[in-house]
């Protein structure tokens, strides 16, 4: 399409969703009911197929990192046994072995420093053997180094992964926006799609990237202190081993009471997003009505809902890991005791034990760690739920391949044209027209009568139920929409511009237009009287909302912009309504000068700017009642002329 505004026009369909209706409409959505966990973070996982490759990678870092780290408390066991054993042998006499000195205690009837020193390596007098000492903690420093550097490429390599996944699901969204039909806009607030396109998505990058890295480490981490546990003390590991099943029972009770609540969080937080959008957009309107304490007082209820669904959900999922603490301190000091009755039976050394309460550490903080990504992991998830809702929506009928067809003439013709907006409710029923190249076809017609929408089934906006439309003998069906829209024209009642200068703005119609042809463009539609004025001239920067030019010169940029375009069909939705009436007629001149080879339609309620066109039609109910040119349908004394009568000879009537 050659020149949108904000998106065509609906006022003949059914009362609209949360996407329309002003300031105030749209504000109490009815919940949906959110998919399966189990489902949705399959699905969620299933987006890091692409990049199964560098996950092995992440795996195998992680791999090393974890055994690496398992290793390091043994080592330090070790270098704890070399420093009591010598503390310990210091206090020993000196030439005697250590059997003499067991034999010594056992014989004066102290059997449990016995045991205790028949279980330690040692030399009695020597004391500690430092060199010993400082070869175990230099292997124990280089393997805690090697495992932070294995443990940071696997966090540089697993951002990358995330980071590509989220860019192709960013893509993904960006794509599917563009394919859903008119519809799905009609009954969505912008603000609720905003938030899915970047709040849920962020979300989502945040708890993969978080949740994948904890998982594996975790993972291996719980599987690796396990084995050096049952390789030290199977009693103690035994012991360990019942935070497993306290930790998972845990985990999801507290997980299924807490996921609806992440959904609900998600939920309101696209709603009210939605609210704040609605509201700021039409603030001018609100301040107008005086609805401020309204607006107010309903943003005050749905932030109170989020503020309880966030409260709930964190709370709830926050209980996860001081649940886990004390299951892991429960577990502490049962090694502690059962430990240290096994240092005085000779059954383990002391070094072993401090060892075993580090790997019971260990052991209970991924567990605890896992739980808490549970919180994590519930939000992310529920955000992919809200994402691949959108990306799951009904898009539009597929594509037919470009045609290759040449220049377009502009021969519109509709044959036996049917349409509604909802199934139970007819709009346009069996209507059929033939629009000639170069003609000027006029669509006057109360509100609600059908004008805006026979514009919308031209541009395939929506598709047809029953008939068919064909452009030059081709039906527009056949046509790709690009190929169908790249030779029309339009311009609506709602202007839109983009952040840029107006030189942009103007050659948004046709990039690859020259400086000559934007400046003509401008000329023909009497833009180029206003640039002129300004201190930058076409350099001049233009905000978004076009705030720093008037409604009409706004008007203006978007009829320049179709002008640029060369459509072969030029359609204009109440095009000048925001003209004033002088610039109103140059801009009627310009129009004639440019119909030449050319079809255009135009949506007028101001009869006057009409009586010139080539072809009237005159709707009611979805139907053609009346055509003909201006004088034709004045003789006939039928619609058009009620109509006319009631816009220039009708008496004021009194109140």
């Amino acid at each position: 399409m050659s020149a949108v505004s904000a998106g065509p026009r609906g006022p003949q369909r059914p009362a609209m969703g949360p996407g329309r209706g002003g300031p105030f409409a749209g504000m109490n959505i009815p919940a949906e009911k959110a998919s399966n966990f189990g489902p949705s973070a399959r699905r969620l996982l299933g987006t890091l197929q692409p990049e199964r490759f560098w996950l092995i990678f992440v795996l195998v870092f992680a791999v090393v990192s974890v055994a690496l780290s398992v290793i390091g408390p043994r080592l330090l066991g070790e270098g704890t046994n070399l420093i009591f054993a010598g503390v310990v042998s210091k206090q020993l006499p000196a030439g005697a072995s250590k059997s003499d000195v067991i034999a010594g205690l056992r014989a004066s009837g102290e059997d449990s420093k016995a045991d205790m020193l028949s279980a330690m390596t040692l030399t009695p007098g020597v004391g500690i053997d430092f060199a010993a000492l400082s070869s175990v903690l230099l292997w124990a420093l280089a393997l805690y180094v090697l495992a932070s550097a294995f443990g940071w490429m696997q966090a540089y390599v697993l951002n990358g992964v995330v980071q590509r996944t989220v860019y192709r699901l960013r893509e993904r969204i960006e794509a599917k926006i563009h394919r859903l039909p008119l519809r799905y806009f009609d009954s969505i607030q912008r603000g609720e799609l905003l938030s899915r396109v970047t709040n849920d998505v962020d979300n989502i990058s945040q708890s993969l990237q978080q949740s994948i890295s904890q998982v594996v480490s975790s993972l291996l981490t719980v599987l690796g202190v396990l084995v050096m546990m049952f390789l030290l003390s199977p009693l103690l590991a035994l012991i360990a081993l019942v935070t497993i099943p306290l930790t998972l029972g845990t985990t999801l009770l507290i997980a299924k009471r807490s996921q609806k609540l992440f959904v609900a969080q998600w939920k309101n937080t696209g709603e009210l997003n939605g609210q704040i959008e609605e509201s700021y957009t039409g603030h001018a309107l609100v301040k107008v009505f005086g609805r401020q304490n309204e607006v107010q007082e309903k943003f005050r209820a749905k932030n109170g809902e989020l503020y309880q669904a966030s409260f709930g959900a964190q709370f709830v999922s926050g209980l996860i890991m001081p649940a886990m603490t004390f299951i892991g301190n429960l577990v502490y000091v049962g090694i502690a005791v059962v430990g240290g009755l096994q240092v005085a039976s000779g059954s383990m050394q002391l070094g072993d034990v401090q060892a075993f309460i580090q790997y019971s550490r260990q052991f209970t903080m991924p567990l605890a760690q896992l739980g808490s990504m549970a919180n994590m992991l519930q939000s992310g998830v529920a955000s992919a739920e809200r994402v691949f809702d959108l990306l799951d929506e009904e898009e539009e009928s597929a594509e037919p391949a470009a045609s290759g067809a040449g220049p377009s003439r502009g021969r519109l013709v509709f044959e036996n044209v049917s349409f509604r907006y909802t199934p139970d409710k007819p709009l346009i029923t069996d209507l059929s027209l033939v629009a000639e190249p170069g003609q000027s076809i006029a669509i006057v017609g109360p509100t609600g009568a059908g004008k805006t929408t026979l514009v919308n089934l031209m541009m395939r906006f929506y598709e047809l139920d029953a008939g068919r439309i064909t452009l030059d003998g081709v039906d527009i069906a056949s046509l790709s929409r690009q190929e169908l829209r790249s030779r029309m024209g339009m311009v609506l009642q709602d202007t839109w511009l983009f952040g840029g200068t107006i030189r942009d703005n103007i050659a948004y119609g046709r990039p690859t237009a020259s400086e000559a042809e934007i400046q003509e463009a401008a000329q023909a539609t009497y833009v180029d009287r206003f640039v002129k004025s300004l201190p930058e001239g076409y350099d001049t920067l233009l905000d978004d909302e076009g705030g720093n030019v008037s409604a009409g010169e706004k008007q203006l940029l978007t009829i320049a912009r179709a002008f640029l375009s060369r459509p072969s069909v030029l359609i204009l939705d109440e095009a000048t309504s925001s003209v004033d009436t002088r610039t109103e007629v140059l801009v009627q001149k310009a129009m004639n000068a440019l119909r030449s080879d050319r079809t255009s339609f135009v949506i007028a309620h101001r009869l006057s700017t009409i009586r010139d066109a080539d072809l009237i039609l005159v709707m009611e109910a979805g139907q053609i009642v009346e055509q003909g040119t201006h004088s034709e349908l004045l003789a006939a004394g039928g619609a058009y002329s009620r109509l006319y009568e009631a816009q220039f000879a009708a008496p004021v009537a009194e109140v």
